[in-house]
């Protein structure tokens, strides 16, 4: 809350003077020489904003599992701490520590996502989160909810970095989504004091925590101007894996990620195994059988054989659904033969095995 101080001024604080106790304590002859602004020098040598963290640390704690972590604090996250500029204080709502002690990986990619991108996202998080990988994403529409959406599907931990305060959600229509994070074992996560509206500056922050957080980060669709390519830089200065899905050569959302598999290094991801592989070996060795701890290969499980009992009618249906392109019942009725009445009994069938899922408009995608 000192006017002044950002990451990289509070961490060559802590380092001059050991402590926040040490540099509440020094000089203002020392402090000057550090080269501060002076506003942060005068605020810290009048100490004048301790009994506004006082008061923002009982707002803190009146929210249901919620609480302020600091950097030289055992509890915060050992893998955040090791970036350039970590977080002076992180605020945390939920498990965090369960969520955050668990092999982590960031999901990332386009707002205005394609139904191909949406359904990698959801399909990569939840074959990952069903083996005991946390999901770190930052709760946008598109791809980010998408990855929070599969690890739920699978039972799995997922943790949003937020932009805002860890009072606000944003966009507000993600409110149940966030709430259902938070029901299922998973963590809200931010740098940013209470009250904190979502100003356009803040994502930046974000994405570094995103990062930060995780072995490595998995893009799945971006643009070329993309937030998420701006993820994959930090990560990349942070020293984590960075992970792009391929994408269709005429769509615009995949410059960004055919971009980074071509000319940025980054490991071209079909499937979990891709992303697993890359683990340090410890890890890879509890989620990877013996025949595919090297190179990632083999099924997921959504590559498995389908149930045994499905009839004739609702296996030549699924042959007719793409998981890449959302199809009319219409144009399924006239591919397949069966009347619309018919067809509609075929499709619920499936929708409850959870082999596809309706889009609005009365359009169906197979599921990964």
């Amino acid at each position: 809350m000192t006017p002044g101080v950002g990451p990289r001024a509070a961490a060559k604080l802590l380092e001059r003077f050991g402590s926040a106790e040490g540099v509440f304590g020094a000089l203002r002859s020392e402090l000057e020489r550090l080269r501060l602004r002076p506003e942060a020098v005068e605020s810290i040598a009048l100490r004048d904003r301790f009994d506004e963290a006082a008061r923002e640390l009982e707002r803190v704690r009146e929210i249901e599992g919620a609480d302020v972590l600091v950097l030289d604090d055992g509890a915060y996250p050992a893998l955040l701490r090791e970036i350039p500029d970590p977080p002076i204080t992180l605020y945390v709502r939920g498990s965090w520590q369960p969520s955050l002690e668990a092999p982590c990986v960031g999901v990332v990619g386009s707002r205005r996502c394609s139904t191909y991108g949406q359904n990698v996202a959801v399909a990569l998080a939840r074959d990952l989160a069903s083996r005991g990988v946390t999901i770190i994403s930052g709760l946008a529409r598109g791809i980010d909810a998408a990855a929070h959406r599969g690890a739920l599907e699978a039972g799995g931990r997922t943790v949003a970095v937020l932009g805002t305060g860890i009072d606000e959600v944003y966009p507000r229509d993600h409110s149940k989504l966030a709430a259902e994070i938070l029901e299922k074992g998973g963590a809200l996560v931010t740098q940013f004091p209470l009250g904190t509206p979502p100003v356009a500056e803040n994502f930046p922050y974000r994405n570094r925590i995103i990062s930060g957080l995780g072995l490595g980060v998995i893009v799945v669709e971006a643009a070329e101007n993309s937030g998420s390519l701006i993820t994959t830089r930090l990560a990349m200065e942070q020293n984590r894996e960075v992970f792009a899905v391929p994408g269709n050569i005429t769509s615009r959302n995949s410059f960004g990620t055919n971009f980074l598999i071509k000319g940025a290094g980054a490991k071209l991801v079909q499937q979990w195994q891709d992303v697993a592989a890359e683990f340090p070996p410890e890890i890879a060795a509890t989620m990877l059988p013996p025949e595919v701890k090297e190179r990632g290969k083999g099924k997921s499980s959504r590559e498995a054989a389908l149930p045994a009992d499905l009839s004739d009618g609702e296996r030549a249906l699924l042959k007719l659904i793409s998981a890449d392109e959302a199809a009319h019942i219409d144009a399924l009725s006239e591919s397949s033969g069966m009347a619309v009445a018919e067809l509609s009994g075929v499709l619920l069938g499936l929708e409850m095995r959870d082999l596809v899922r309706q889009l609005p408009g009365k359009c169906f995608v197979r599921k990964l």
